[in-house]
């Protein structure tokens, strides 16, 4: 066999195993002989490069090159459908379309799964491009990330597809792909994605590819487009691409009459439950194409197809106990412990109860059965009690008068919900996490340190506050364990680092309570100094934007702290920067003096926070919420429905991010400078519906 036969028969091979893995979810081999293969397809690659194929096997795993991605306009515009919550509205609907056709039709129900868009293009059955949904107009060229996604085809297999076409799908990331990301995210102390769909979307938002592949995440489709396809049946169209070996999802079915829709929705609003990926509705749309184009559009959504959504999924289990956890600031939160529930696939053993005022408003007892709700987010939450079932319950569910750390009489603030533990100085939990928060990036940024390092150094009383890390000497730290010579080293080298963190971040990093990066940023420009902010007052700290009476009479108490005072002199000791050192924190320009701008969705180009340094550079404020003073909306993809119909109706200006990017002085790119109107997110009247 030649060395070219080889690698042929080794693709053919690997691809085969792939498609039956990971569409057909039918391993037919090893792991260990997939490995082997794989390994000996790279080699004879590397040894002849001119039988490269970019639909090889080999590209799956991605590569380490870092690039932005280019926007590139939709063929057929990548619009959003209508959403209900109830079986009358998908009876409505089902009427509309029965008068409107007035002849016999069909409707195919589908699972509506819970990730982030895709459009794919294959031109001679071969992936050439891959977009995200973007505006809806034009998306991001993420080929690259896509390839390394085993269930979307690179080549497809048989004959008899068009030219050219295209296929809308949703990428996902299983809920076990999901839980072993946040798992690890929090050992490395960054912030946990919310749900599946948004680690979905900022996994393939990633600029180095390798990092994606090692996401795993799942593809299914859902649409196809074209000139030339090969039915016009929605239904035998995905059927074809099924054995073209696009994945489609199982959970379709054509339906006869409304009775099967509903038979369909109250199927799977159980099942869905069981499923390894995130789920939030059904899709149904009418089968046929003629009757789809026959049908069209209105201003906001096509009159061919709606989303009914689930409700949000809730459990019952049984409360056995209530815990108490210390926060940074002294904050006491209580979290209910659950006998084990499965919930939007994962297994539920804890729920937030946040505050008194909900254990009180619940009447909760030990014993109880409780409703849990987990509405996509990361925290369940208890929504109710199944008073019926209480029988033999154990004691009412009180919250606690005393420090479970330390002791300490527990404290409640007038307005606020929240009881604190006021022994900030030896309640070992705040401590910790105080420490935690000096050390973090958006900090002091100290590399190699860690919360179980920071545990470690407290319990052995080497590191008791933020001055004391500037004590520590690599020795110490290399015998510890899990600790050796090479992270002793990066530690001290990362801690002397810190001494030249801006004075802003130093403030952010003391962790005075209610002073955020937003207002340690405010602060620092308005006083200049430590020594200027330690002597001012109330009234003056008020009159710097965005401070108001609660968070200037935090600040002055924090200062006013003899522990605090002696803290600060040790950190000056030291080397820490405690005043701003040059004057090119002030304003690049004044293009937005007197404007409150709001950001919401995702980015590409630059992430949320650096967009909201670069509107304070210009004068700008940044707002948190759409009101009637928001000047525009920097509007990502995947921007919130509610801030969306809150512009539109406030009359409020969207902006893209090019457009945004225009508008600065330095930016000469040439970019689509033309704002969004809220309307302009949703299909036009003369737009073919295409998801």
């Amino acid at each position: 066999m030649t060395p070219q036969e080889e690698i042929q028969r080794l693709r053919d091979e690997l691809n085969q195993a792939n498609y039956d893995y990971y569409v057909l979810s039918n391993p037919t081999m090893t792991d260990y002989d997939f490995d082997q293969a794989m390994a000996r397809l790279l080699s004879l690659e590397q040894q002849y490069p001119q039988w490269a194929d970019e639909t090889s096997p080999t590209q799956r795993v991605g590569n380490d090159s870092q690039q932005g991605f280019v926007q590139e306009a939709h063929r057929y515009p990548m619009l959003s459908l209508g959403n209900t919550y109830s079986e009358s509205e998908v009876s409505a609907f089902y009427e509309r379309v029965r008068k409107a056709l007035n002849e016999p039709f069909d409707l195919v129900c589908e699972l509506k799964y819970d990730g982030t868009s895709i459009s794919l293009t294959y031109e001679d059955g071969r992936l050439v491009k891959a977009l995200t949904r973007g505006d809806g107009h034009r998306g991001d060229n993420v080929t690259d990330n896509v390839r390394t996604i085993r269930s979307i085809p690179l080549a497809l297999r048989g004959d008899g597809f068009p030219d050219f076409f295209e296929m809308r799908g949703e990428v996902l990331m299983p809920w076990p792909v999901f839980e072993a990301l946040n798992e690890a995210r929090e050992q490395a102390e960054e912030p946990l994605f919310a749900n599946p769909r948004n680690a979905a979307s900022g996994t393939l938002k990633l600029q180095n590819s390798t990092m994606v592949a090692s996401r795993k995440l799942d593809a299914f489709v859902y649409y196809m487009l074209g000139e030339t396809l090969p039915t016009d049946s929605h239904y035998d169209n995905l059927m074809t691409g099924k054995r073209w070996g696009f994945k489609v999802s199982d959970a379709i079915r054509r339906c006869h009459d409304l009775d099967a829709v509903f038979d369909f929705i109250r199927y799977w609003d159980v099942a869905r439950k069981q499923l390894p990926v995130a789920t939030d509705g059904i899709v149904i749309k009418v089968d046929s194409l003629a009757q789809q184009e026959k049908l069209g559009l209105t201003a906001k959504s096509p009159r061919w197809a709606i989303a009914y959504k689930f409700q949000t999924e809730r459990a019952v289990t049984r409360l056995n106990s209530v815990s108490f956890q210390v926060g940074r600031t002294g904050a006491v939160t209580p979290v209910a412990n659950l006998d084990p529930v499965q919930l939007s696939g994962t297994v539920v053993k804890r729920a937030s109860l946040h505050n008194d005022d909900v254990i009180q408003s619940l009447d909760l007892h030990i014993g109880d059965m409780v409703y849990v709700e987990k509405g996509g987010e990361i925290i369940p939450k208890i929504v109710g009690v199944d008073t019926e079932a209480r029988f033999m319950v154990g004691d009412k569910v009180r919250f606690i008068k005393q420090c479970p750390e330390c002791g300490a009489s527990l404290v409640r603030f007038e307005g606020e919900a929240a009881h604190y533990c006021p022994n900030q100085s030896d309640c070992p939990p705040q401590i910790k996490a105080r420490l935690e928060h000096f050390i973090h990036r958006k900090a002091m940024n100290i590399d190699g340190l860690g919360a179980e390092t920071i545990d470690a150094l407290y319990k052995a009383g080497i590191v008791v506050d933020p001055s004391s890390l500037y004590t520590l000497k690599a020795n110490i730290l290399a015998s510890m364990e899990r600790l050796g010579e090479k992270s002793a080293a990066n530690i001290i080298k990362g801690i002397e680092a810190s001494k030249a963190v801006p004075f802003e971040r130093l403030l952010f990093a003391l962790g005075i309570r209610f002073v955020g990066e937003t207002v340690a940023k405010k602060l620092a420009r308005a006083f200049k100094s430590m020594d200027a902010l330690q002597v001012a007052t109330v009234d003056e700290l008020v009159k710097v934007d965005d401070v108001g009476m609660r968070i200037a009479e935090s600040v002055v108490d924090y200062l006013a702290s003899p522990a605090n005072k002696a803290l600060i002199e040790r950190l000056k000791a030291v080397g820490l920067t405690f005043e701003v050192v040059d004057d090119d924190q002030g304003l690049k320009s004044s293009i937005f003096e007197g404007k409150t701008i709001v950001i919401s969705g995702t980015f590409t180009k630059h992430s949320r926070d650096e967009y909201k340094v670069m509107i304070e550079e210009h004068g700008g404020k940044n707002g948190s919420g759409v009101t009637s003073k928001t000047s525009f909306i920097l509007a990502g993809e995947n921007m919130g429905p509610a801030k969306l119909e809150k512009a539109k109706s406030l009359g409020v200006e969207l902006l893209s991010e090019d457009a945004f990017l225009a508008l600065l002085p330095e930016i000469d790119d040439e970019v689509d400078t033309k704002p969004l109107e809220p309307k302009s997110l949703l299909p036009k009247e003369d737009s073919p519906l295409l998801f």
